[in-house]
């Protein structure tokens, strides 16, 4: 899987158990889509949650302990992030009512705003 996941699981024995209870819940879930979606939308919450507490209050109050803290971003695989899935992706499985037109609203939809929308095809 991730590495890391991967790394975090082998410093911390308490991270193993969590990776290891979401990797469990979705593959029970494998094939429900919308199980599967509140699964990441919960995964997204706790992320933001303790990204906006607990990790904004423990931030390095000093120049060697933000030193430190670049060092390990760097080295340790940059910095956490969770990636959203645009509209298109989720598009890819679907064929297109008429070969070779996708409807106008499905575009209107999946254009980005400014963007002249010519080549969804």
């Amino acid at each position: 899987m991730d590495d890391n996941i991967q790394v975090a699981s082998e410093l911390r024995p308490d991270f193993a158990a969590i990776a290891q209870v979401v990797r469990t819940s979705a593959q029970s879930h494998e094939g429900d889509c919308l199980t599967l979606l509140a699964l990441l939308r919960l995964l997204e919450s706790l992320h933001r949650e303790i990204s906006d507490s607990f990790f904004q209050d423990s931030l390095p109050t000093n120049r060697q302990a933000l030193y430190a803290l670049l060092r390990d971003i760097e080295a340790e695989g940059g910095w956490p992030y969770i990636h959203r899935m645009k509209l298109q992706g989720l598009l890819v499985n679907l064929p297109p009512e008429d070969p070779g037109e996708v409807s106008s609203e499905v575009v209107s939809m999946t254009a980005e705003p400014g963007v002249e929308s010519e080549d969804y095809g």
